[in-house]
């Protein structure tokens, strides 16, 4: 590992505050451009065709301008790059994927990307993750140049401190951020490699963090949920009870999961067998995702379908709301509550006041949005949404279990109120654990709110999630993505025993019967 005060640890430092930096810059911009579109959406208020026009062509152009930049600056840099760090991480040379113009053209095209708003749905981290690598990429052979020895050992322990960089740059939590890192991006992680990656996680979400903090800016979800979620106000002693409701949401995210990696594997495997698609998507890419996202964004027209969708919030306000501790049926109904949109964004959730059939039809459409949105040939993450959408089922389940307990849970003489924004908390962590056959979703739950009331029943609704999405050698949904590209992969380790076990079998079999044969 080195010296404590040696070349690589500098290197380390300079890479989670340059990395941390250009994930400041991203959010700087695309709050500009957002708040862009929000004015001149606002501005137009009584002429429906005009803001409808105002609703759809403005994130179809921002779609159009990513994908055209990116395809002709870089094609490398469309889609999220999580498949192809792993790619590289287990020793694949893929000099293309950490080039400078990659870098270049994979950053623009993700502030495009990002800016198009929640119409599109689509989020950072993925991407950011292959920035972070390619910024390694560089500082590496910028150290080596200083030292005059190259050392291939360290060539990849920077590569593998970057990507958890990636992650904690994008959330400021450098914990969960290392935990992704091993269990998505590396094969195998070597113990000497622990040190160097917490702490350029660690100076990448202080830096990230000090940035937020000076700007006023809070990034895409950084410090949203300690200020208006307070999960403390349910007791200790409501341990049991939570434990118990907890179990259904855990197994309705394992199951949705299912059916959403199904739908992704179909579509991926649809996009490469259909000829009309694939002469679209090698000649008109731009074409393709400005017709895709006119789509979404007519659906998510906030004077038609789209306010039963909440789809004037963006995405940060978007899980926020979801797990804010008030129960929206209850505040609805309340005539001394005057709902502010700008000042409660949890209010755009129950135009109609039932908020019910708001996050239900939310649930619906989304799915399939969601999976159409992975098509788009675009810089774009896939993490965020997943967890916003497992954010929006634990809340359904939450505000029906407040529903019917209105006066809250008995646990002997005590009552304990109903907290909604747990359960969508436990939501988001065990469905995008699921979709990722990871566990590192319920420490950034944790993360991300500062406490850890309910760590426990997170935890455990995380596993169980995961149990059921891994039922059948199914495929995570980067390892659908990997085997798409026709990538190198470490497949289930569960399905190589079996073969070994059953070739060993049939090896001592026949060796046996030679025996025989020949006695």
């Amino acid at each position: 590992m080195g010296s404590l005060m040696g070349m690589e640890w500098y290197c380390f430092a300079a890479l989670g505050i340059l990395t941390a930096f250009l994930s400041f810059l991203m959010d700087l911009s695309v709050a500009k451009l957002l708040r862009a579109h929000q004015w001149l959406y606002s501005q137009l208020e009584g002429h429906c065709l005009l803001q409808f026009l105002c609703w759809t062509l403005y994130p179809v152009s921002l779609s159009a301008l990513s994908t055209s930049f990116s395809q002709s600056i870089c094609p490398f840099s469309a889609g999220s790059g999580v498949p192809e760090v792993r790619t590289i991480l287990s020793g694949v040379d893929m000099p293309h994927y950490l080039s400078l113009t990659n870098l270049f053209a994979k950053y623009v095209g993700l502030i495009c990307t990002l800016a198009a708003g929640s119409t599109v749905f689509l989020g950072k981290v993925g991407p950011f993750v292959h920035l972070s690598t390619m910024v390694g990429a560089y500082l590496n052979q910028l150290c080596t140049v200083l030292r005059g020895v190259k050392e291939e050992r360290t060539e990849g322990a920077m590569l593998v401190v970057a990507a958890a960089v990636g992650v904690a740059s994008c959330f400021g939590a450098p914990i969960s951020g290392v935990l992704f890192s091993v269990e998505v991006m590396s094969s195998h992680f070597a113990l000497k490699d622990y040190c160097p990656c917490f702490f350029a996680a660690a100076c990448g979400a202080l830096t990230f963090h000090l940035l937020s903090m000076w700007s006023g800016e809070q990034g895409e979800v950084t410090n949203i949920i300690k200020y208006n979620t307070c999960l403390e106000c349910i007791p200790d002693q409501d341990a049991l009870t939570v434990y118990f409701f907890i179990s259904p949401i855990r197994l309705l995210c394992g199951a949705v999961s299912c059916v959403y990696l199904f739908c992704h594997r179909w579509i991926l495997l649809f996009i490469k067998t259909n000829k009309i698609l694939i002469k679209v998507l090698s000649t008109e890419k731009a074409l393709y995702s400005a017709m895709v996202v006119f789509l979404l964004a007519s659906v998510t027209f906030p004077l038609s379908a789209g306010q039963y969708m909440a789809s004037k919030l963006t995405i940060k306000q978007l899980l926020s709301s979801l797990l804010d501790s008030r129960q929206w049926t209850s505040q609805s109904h309340n005539a001394s509550v005057v709902l502010q949109p700008n000042l409660c964004p949890w209010s755009e959730w129950i135009p109609s006041g039932n908020p019910y059939l708001t996050l239900g039809f939310f649930l619906f459409m989304k799915l399939w949005m969601l999976v159409l949105a992975c098509t788009l040939p675009l810089p774009a993450g896939y993490f965020m949404p997943v967890f916003i959408y497992g954010a929006a089922i634990g809340r359904l389940f939450g505000e029906g279990l407040a529903f019917v307990s209105l006066n809250g849970v008995y646990l002997g003489q005590d009552r304990n109120p109903i907290n909604p924004g747990g359960y969508a908390l436990a939501g988001a962590a065990a469905f995008s654990g699921a979709v990722t056959h990871t566990l590192s979703p319920a420490l950034l739950a944790l993360e991300l709110t500062g406490q850890s009331t309910h760590a426990a029943p997170i935890l455990l609704a995380t596993l169980v999630a995961n149990a059921l999405a891994r039922s059948g050698q199914r495929p995570s949904f980067y390892d659908a993505l990997s085997i798409s590209k026709k990538l190198p992969h470490l497949p289930s380790l569960l399905k190589i025993l079996f073969w070994l076990f059953k070739d060993d079998i049939f090896f001592n079999t026949t060796f046996c019967q030679q025996n025989v044969l020949a006695q």
